[in-house]
């Protein structure tokens, strides 16, 4: 039988139930496999089939990994059964019930940490507890963080120090102290979620994830250092936190193959179909927001792919009359689930409006493809700072209010003229040129990160040596443990224990008068 000591490194990795949080720890899962290590990913059942083909491809490449699967405890939080990723939740009560439910994960993961003996955790930054489970087996927990350093800086001085609360109203503008630029933004922009005075169970959530990250071994960050090298800097000198960039983890399927298969759900549209459209157009893609955009689009007269979530039914009600009659041609609708990267990689791509979610946006720079920025919640309103004035590879739509999940619809308005004079920024123009020149170096810089030699590709490599130096330190406690149980608790601890006393008793005898060492020491004195 193996022995602990001999065991290749094995490490559990546990996504929250959101799509834009298990498709990028799928593929940092598949990056450690891909690199020897055996990786494990946990999930629920209804969540399992979404990647299973993303598994399946990876080991038909020969990699050791695998799923995991735990029970959500939906109904014990008042949410119906089958209730477990965060986009079925469309009011604020049943995000709030959803994210307690996650507390209640605790205890099975403490059960197959107990079965199977990982010797590490990657756990979302949306399990605080996952911290303290880990340390119950001695493991370590690395944190996997959403966004990238430039808005977990921005974030943690907004939250720590609290520079919207020095402006009179929501609209005025404030500065976010200490940051290596000078980055300003509203109070209307900023989640309301992380206000240190908020009572709701996702604050208290996030709240409990900044205090559990400075007791939890380091963080994994999915981005490049050329991307944000002043921010990665800041985030581990000035906050004194242990991190590692090993992005962008996105580019990791071009050893894998089918891009429309393996990174969540299965695309909604014929990708072949797609792809021969696409050799016909330059066009721009879109995030969905309806009405406007298809205003904006039609005033413009650009070409476009259009990507719909599949609940928005009543097509009558968010596109103009005859909308798609008159496109016919020079767009496409694809309802549900898009081939992202695939579609922003293809050549006839000139621009891409995005909500700038962080997945986006490094699939964005990874394909070299300038954006329109569209921010409607989560930290997106920073994302959105770092790609039109930090990198300069995008222009802003002119999104001002942050918006939940749940309201996004009633809150994420912009005017049909600002899409169109945006789309008209990005397409056309020196300044268009300019920013499609900054977009392809990018490209070219995250490309080489992720090779042999690159920054993302050796700040991986460092990583999985010190987690097997981690491992080796807990062989050695393992064996230590091992000694101590035999000397102390076994039926042959007895013995030892018997004969150690026999032997003490000789030995005190020894040196008594008559003793075999008390009779030599008098034939020396003579």
């Amino acid at each position: 039988m193996e022995t602990k000591a001999h065991q290749k490194l094995h490490i559990f990795f546990f996504p929250d139930m959101a799509q834009g949080h298990i498709i990028p720890l799928i593929d940092i899962a598949k990056l450690f496999a891909s690199r020897g290590v055996k990786s494990t990913l946990i999930t629920t059942a209804l969540n399992a089939p979404l990647f299973s083909k993303a598994i399946q491809s990876s080991k038909n490449l020969g990699f050791e990994i695998e799923i995991l699967v735990i029970q959500f405890p939906a109904i014990e939080v008042g949410l119906p059964q089958g209730f477990e990723i965060t986009s079925m939740a469309t009011t604020h009560e049943m995000r709030e019930k959803f994210f307690k439910a996650t507390f209640l994960l605790e205890p099975q993961i403490e059960q197959i940490l107990d079965q199977h003996r990982p010797h590490c955790l990657v756990a979302d930054s949306l399990f605080p507890w996952a911290t303290d489970v880990a340390a119950k087996f001695g493991i370590p927990r690395l944190i996997c963080h959403g966004p990238g350093f430039f808005p977990l800086c921005a974030a943690t001085i907004v939250i720590l120090q609290e520079p919207q609360k020095k402006v009179s109203s929501d609209s005025d503008v404030f500065t976010i102290p200490n940051l290596p630029v000078e980055i300003k933004m509203t109070r209307n922009q900023v989640p309301t979620m992380l206000e240190k005075n908020a009572d709701t169970i996702l604050s208290k959530l996030f709240k409990e994830s900044r205090e559990c990250e400075e007791r939890s071994y380091g963080i994994i960050v999915n981005t490049f250092y050329e991307l944000e090298p002043a921010f990665a800097d800041h985030y581990r000198k000035v906050f004194g936190r242990k991190a590692w960039h090993i992005g962008p983890v996105s580019l990791c399927n071009n050893a894998v193959g089918n891009k429309t298969e393996i990174r969540g759900m299965e695309a909604s549209f014929d990708e072949h179909e797609c792809l021969n459209w696409l050799n016909t157009k330059k066009i721009i893609q879109f995030d969905p927001q309806l009405l406007e955009i298809a205003l904006g689009l039609e005033a413009y007269g650009q070409e476009f792919i259009w990507v719909v979530k599949e609940e928005k039914k009543e097509k009558e009600e968010w596109l103009p009359e005859g909308f798609e009659q008159r496109m016919e041609g020079k767009g496409l609708i694809i309802r549900g689930w898009a081939p992202q990267v695939m579609i922003l990689e293809h050549q006839a791509i000139g621009g891409f409006v995005t909500h700038c979610g962080w997945n986006s946006i490094l699939e964005g720079v990874s394909s070299g493809v300038p954006m329109i920025t569209w921010p409607v919640s989560a930290e997106q309103f920073y994302n959105e700072k770092l790609v039109t004035e930090i990198l300069r590879i995008g222009v802003a739509v002119g999104s001002e209010k942050w918006a939940s999940l749940v309201d996004v619809k009633k809150e994420a308005s912009v005017e049909r003229d600002a899409i169109e004079k945006a789309v008209a920024q990005v397409m056309v123009g020196d300044e268009a040129e300019e920013m499609r020149s900054r977009a392809r170096g990018l490209r070219e810089v995250a490309s080489r990160a992720i090779e042999k030699g690159g920054s993302s590709y050796s700040d991986l490599n460092a990583l999985i040596e010190e987690l097997r130096g981690e491992e080796e330190s807990q062989c050695e406690e393992g064996s230590l443990e091992k000694i101590v149980t035999q000397v102390m608790v076994r039926d042959e601890a007895k013995e030892m224990r018997s004969r150690a006393r026999a032997l003490g008793e000789m030995a005190r005898r020894a040196v008594e008068e008559g003793g075999s060492s008390f009779s030599d020491l008098l034939l020396l004195k003579s």
